[in-house]
């Protein structure tokens, strides 16, 4: 931003806070790009925006899960039908897709995981740090090709890249999307 004018300046900085704030819809746009027709999900507060976008699009099936490692079947069984999907979770999911994922790898069909973290820094709940410290380490261990957005502004690129990786290759993918980009949640009363 050298040498532009301060009104450049300010209009450049609103237009990548705003891509930050709307990093679920630049990722809905993605998904509906490529064909993503069916959302397998299990409810997060970091994704319900994404998870409202997927539900209103009326050429997307939402599927809201008991538990994550339906979601790789249902993904698996939807790339048989001629369907393509993505699964939609939080972090601490992956421990329960770990046996689920050798599908992907044996049956080489394509996955694509959109996961945001908790876990990291400033995390209140102790609960999440174990699982949240590995969740790249496991994914990456069950042969799945692993992003990490840093940033809100890297979220819909990250996934881009991903939805490319899953169907064209085919592979399993996951963007993990940092725990700063979605916000610490507290469990302060005072809040």
């Amino acid at each position: 931003m050298h040498g532009e004018s301060p009104e450049c300046q300010k209009k450049m900085t609103q237009t990548a806070e705003s891509r930050a704030e709307n990093w679920p819809d630049h990722v809905h746009r993605v998904l509906a790009a490529a064909g993503v027709a069916q959302i397998a999900y299990v409810p997060d507060g970091g994704l319900s925006r994404l998870i409202e976008l997927c539900q209103d699009d009326p050429a997307m099936t939402t599927v809201s899960l008991t538990s994550e490692q339906e979601g790789v079947a249902m993904l698996a069984g939807a790339w048989l039908g001629g369907q393509r999907g993505a699964l939609l979770m939080q972090g601490s999911g992956i421990g329960n897709c770990v046996n689920m994922l050798s599908l992907t790898s044996i049956c080489r069909f394509p996955l694509l995981i959109i996961v945001t973290m908790r876990g990291e820094s400033g995390e209140t709940n102790p609960w999440q740090v174990p699982m949240g410290s590995i969740v790249g380490d496991v994914l990456e261990l069950a042969a799945c090709r692993v992003h990490r957005a840093e940033t809100a502004d890297a979220v819909g690129e990250m996934v881009a890249t991903a939805t490319r990786e899953a169907f064209e290759g085919p592979a399993a993918t996951a963007v993990l999307i940092a725990q700063a980009v979605i916000g610490i949640k507290s469990f302060d009363d005072d809040e």
